[in-house]
């Protein structure tokens, strides 16, 4: 089977120094078989690469009108899988210009005096190696992208994209429990989640997580706890159980990882028909509730007791369980570290008090401008304008309790 020839395009507006390149190129043959085409100009070979894709290119420094350098900054223009590998011709030693020509993309640089077949072959075979050494490193960096890009869009895939409705068979505008939610991955693949449980046709399970770090080892962690949601749904009833066994399940799993892994979360069951909702923290920031009816807004504290660990660290930790009053208007707001844990120019965080605050200040907006205005605050606030971490905005609001009209105990 005959091995596919090089295809070499050497650009050099002397015909004798073509044609002693030319010569030398013939030599190497068995050790380099390549077919070798040769122009004078670097427009012509501009048009001769657009025409057909070289391998390699032997490219004089100076050209009549645009130089060499002016033709290497046309190749990076070109998609990589066109670029040839360069071997820029010099006239003198200058190591001014080898540097130029090598920040500039060349593979390497030879001096046209002491132009001879042993330094022409030893600069082809590295300046090949070199590029396919690249053309790998492409294919890879974007079979990873394409692989990125696949994983963050299954992953957006399981987030909630409807919300169920409280009874289920009711339309969303008379579900007694409406949500609204907002996120933003700060990278291809995050470690936020959040998911609502149709626990019953008056319970809802409403529960947030955050993994630590980013890219594919939060991603790997994220839906191994959407699995363990999943699975644990028989005692979604008990927030304190779900987050224990959660973390036992988690802990099974992470016991084979190098390094220390975990993963903060909140869970609340709201129940519509007694009234109340219970919830259990594991070192997650504790969600606010705005009341619309006495027009306050507070956090969701424990008053007795401490909010339980993260989760994926300790066996058998306790996970407390607070109880409180659901009425016709009140707003639950859940939410990750990322949302207020932004930096201003004078590295100040905007954080939790400011966010209440923020809460507090526009407790009269509808719920969708609301967490419109609490998604910009904290961006316009950063001295990037941006976020730095994941942000995960969950919020549930109360439309009719059991003592409400159209819903059933």
């Amino acid at each position: 089977m005959n091995t596919p020839k090089i295809q070499l395009l050497l650009v050099d507006d002397n015909p004798m120094d073509a044609a002693l390149a030319q010569c030398l190129l013939q030599t190497l043959d068995k050790e380099l078989p390549v077919v070798t085409r040769w122009v004078d100009s670097a427009e012509k070979a501009m048009a001769e690469i657009q025409r057909q894709p070289y391998d390699l290119l032997l490219l004089d420094y100076q050209l009549p009108g645009a130089s060499g350098l002016d033709v290497l900054a046309e190749l990076r223009k070109l998609p990589h899988a066109r670029q040839p590998a360069v071997i820029m011709l010099t006239s003198s030693g200058s190591e001014k210009v080898a540097v130029e020509a090598m920040k500039s993309g060349a593979k390497d640089y030879l001096r046209k005096d002491e132009l001879a077949a042993a330094p022409l072959t030893r600069a082809l075979i590295s300046a090949l190696s070199q590029k396919r050494l690249q053309d790998q490193l492409e294919r890879y960096v974007a079979q990873t992208q394409a692989d990125l890009r696949m994983a963050r869009q299954l992953q957006h895939a399981l987030l909630p994209q409807h919300f169920p409705t409280f009874p289920h068979l009711v339309s969303d505008r008379e579900t007694a429990l409406r949500f609204h939610s907002r996120y933003v991955s700060t990278t291809e693949l995050g470690g936020d989640f959040y998911d609502v449980l149709p626990l019953s046709d008056t319970a809802a399970g409403v529960f947030m997580c955050d993994v630590m770090g980013h890219g594919v080892r939060a991603a790997l962690i994220t839906a191994m706890i959407r699995a363990l949601v999943e699975e644990l749904l028989p005692v979604a009833h008990d927030p304190s159980r779900f987050l224990a066994d959660i973390n036992h399940g988690l802990l099974a799993i992470l016991q084979h990882a190098d390094e220390p892994l975990f993963a903060t979360a909140f869970y609340l069951v709201a129940d519509i028909a007694a009234g109340q909702m219970r919830y259990a923290c594991a070192g997650h920031p504790l969600p606010f509730r705005l009341r619309r009816g006495p027009d306050t807004v507070e956090r969701l504290d424990f008053p007795n007791a401490e909010p339980g660990p993260a989760l994926g660290i300790f066996e058998g930790p306790m996970f407390a369980t607070a109880t409180r009053s659901l009425s016709p208007h009140d707003l639950v707001i859940l939410f990750t570290d990322g949302l207020f844990e932004v930096l201003d120019d004078d590295n100040q965080e905007f954080g939790q008090d400011r966010l209440l605050a923020a809460v507090r200040d526009r407790r009269n907006l509808p719920t969708e401008t609301l967490f419109d205005e609490l998604m910009r605050l904290p961006c316009a606030a950063s001295a990037s304008g941006d976020y730095a971490d994941d942000v995960c905005l969950l919020g549930m609001e109360v439309e009719r309790t059991a003592a409400s009209p159209g819903v059933k105990p």
